[in-house]
């Protein structure tokens, strides 16, 4: 029900139903915002925000619980979270207080260390790139443009900003150099690179990474 308000609201969603899953998509992904339940199976949400703190991810972050001792609303604010939502409550409440963390979150908040999609990796943090747990061999270029469409997926980019963000206008490269640069990408990361899913072109305009 949450989710479809959210959704509604023209919010992307991903959703999770145990903790250890929405541990492993909220270190594995980027997102703006994290709502957890405390009463989550397998692994409850004080142990995922826990473990998400430790690992030095700030994702800000929602706590919802049925419980309404102020002990446990205190636990939660110490282990990191942003706000915290005793059950039942309004759901127009809830929207306003997630309005009002995004509007404090930095504009352009940083990728995760570890970036995921489909059955890539991309380790910022080691500069590793797997795919299917397998290394994909990458020229720092490669790998910069790679991190760069990822840090700012959805968005359209045309040749020239990549021209100028990825090479600097010192190299002076071509923007043939970005189509090549973009069909090895596809080549090593698309599961069928003549009809990418993740590094797509938008005729007339440039190139969008939606992974």
């Amino acid at each position: 029900m949450l989710s479809d308000v959210l959704r509604s609201e023209e919010y992307a969603v991903e959703t999770a139903q145990d903790g250890e899953r929405g541990f492993q998509l909220a270190a594995g992904e980027y997102f703006d915002l994290l709502i957890l339940d405390v009463g989550l199976p397998k692994k409850n949400g004080f142990d995922v925000l826990r473990d998400l703190r430790q690992r030095g991810i700030s994702t800000p972050a929602i706590m919802l619980t049925a419980r309404g001792q102020v002990v446990d609303k205190i636990l939660g604010l110490k282990l990191g979270a942003d706000d915290y939502m005793t059950k039942p409550f309004d759901t127009g409440e809830l929207l306003a207080r997630i309005e009002a963390i995004l509007r404090r979150a930095p504009a352009d908040a940083p990728v995760s260390d570890v970036y995921v999609f489909g059955d890539v990796r991309v380790d910022s943090r080691r500069a590793v790139v797997t795919r299917a747990s397998e290394p994909v061999e990458m020229t720092a270029r490669e790998y910069q443009l790679l991190r760069f469409l990822i840090e700012h997926r959805d968005a359209i980019l045309s040749r020239d900003e990549l021209l100028d963000k990825v090479w600097g206008y010192d190299a002076m490269p071509t923007t043939r150099t970005v189509d090549v640069h973009i069909g090895l990408l596809r080549q090593k990361l698309e599961p069928t690179p003549r009809l990418p899913q993740y590094i797509l072109t938008v005729h007339g305009l440039g190139y969008r990474f939606v992974g």
